[in-house]
């Protein structure tokens, strides 16, 4: 089965991607630290969501560790011509299931090798370099960093590169050293501090891929969500992501779910047509 997917495609430097994508972090166990629970449950997923149409799913090593890569190649490869899949280097897991940096050469060239065994892969289509910390972005060259992944680029083993969890200055940063097709930050209704940068991205004609599109961990809630859901007759969160589509034309969604029924229910319901009226009371979430 084939959907029209809500938002239509956009394009990372020669890559075409459907604008609705699949976040895989949740197909890893509790805290993202682990195997995934339903082993067969999560290459069912994985499985519709390409035959739902999507061309465009994001993970990374640090997911499990390696356990999220190792399921998409069971489930997908070899990989039909249209999938593209974006991953990120520069951090890893502890025993405690936290994120310590990892962005010395050394350990980003280890990195992509590990993303290329993983996934079965000679080149990564998208690779974005980590950065800040789990209170979210903090200021401070990348440069080493990018400049790595740049010469990583240059041999041949990433396509193109990106950046997440980045400051506007170190978006900046990173495109006088290489250039970007997209930049990944937290963002959703609720929590909209990248406006302007979003804004410029799309005049650039970069893409902006919200992480926590639904609010992560602590799922969005809100009076104003739950009442224009309730107008439309659809859920609250399909509202969130269909305010994430018509937000901006740059925006790629990568909504993570381990459900089949889920990611059908996200995908429908994010295909709704938000009115003016409807916009301005989800505005009025954010403090616009």
């Amino acid at each position: 089965m084939s959907l029209s997917l809500p938002g239509g495609t956009w394009t990372l430097g020669d890559l075409t991607v459907t604008r609705f994508g699949y976040g895989a972090m949740q197909l890893a166990g509790p805290w993202v630290m682990g195997p995934p629970a339903d082993h067969d449950g999560a290459l069912a997923v994985l499985r519709e969501a390409v035959a739902l149409g999507i061309t465009h799913i994001d993970t990374a090593d640090a997911y499990g560790p390696r356990f999220t890569n190792e399921v998409i190649r069971e489930a997908l490869h070899p990989y039909p011509a249209p999938l593209h899949i974006a991953t990120k280097v520069g951090a890893l897991r502890d025993e405690r299931g936290g994120w310590p940096p990892a962005r010395r050469p050394d350990q980003l060239r280890r990195a992509v090798d590990d993303n290329l065994e993983a996934l079965g892969l000679d080149t990564l289509d998208l690779v974005n370099l980590r950065l800040g910390d789990a209170q979210g972005p903090q200021p401070g060259s990348l440069a080493e960093a990018f400049e790595t992944l740049a010469d990583l680029r240059r041999q041949g083993l990433i396509r193109h590169l990106g950046v997440s969890n980045a400051t506007p200055e170190q978006v900046a940063e990173a495109q006088s050293i290489a250039p970007i097709v997209s930049v990944q930050n937290m963002y959703n209704l609720a929590h909209r501090h990248d406006d302007e940068l979003i804004d410029r991205l799309a005049a650039e004609n970069i893409a902006y891929v919200p992480f926590f599109p639904l609010g992560g961990f602590t799922p969005l809630q809100s009076g104003a969500l739950s009442a224009v859901a309730a107008r439309l007759h659809s859920s609250p969160m399909a509202v969130a992501l269909a305010w994430l589509l018509q937000r901006s034309p740059n925006i790629l969604l990568i909504a993570g779910t381990s459900s089949v029924a889920h990611l059908r229910e996200n995908v429908a319901g994010a295909g709704i047509t938000l009115s003016a009226e409807d916009v301005a009371e989800l505005d009025r979430i954010g403090g616009r």
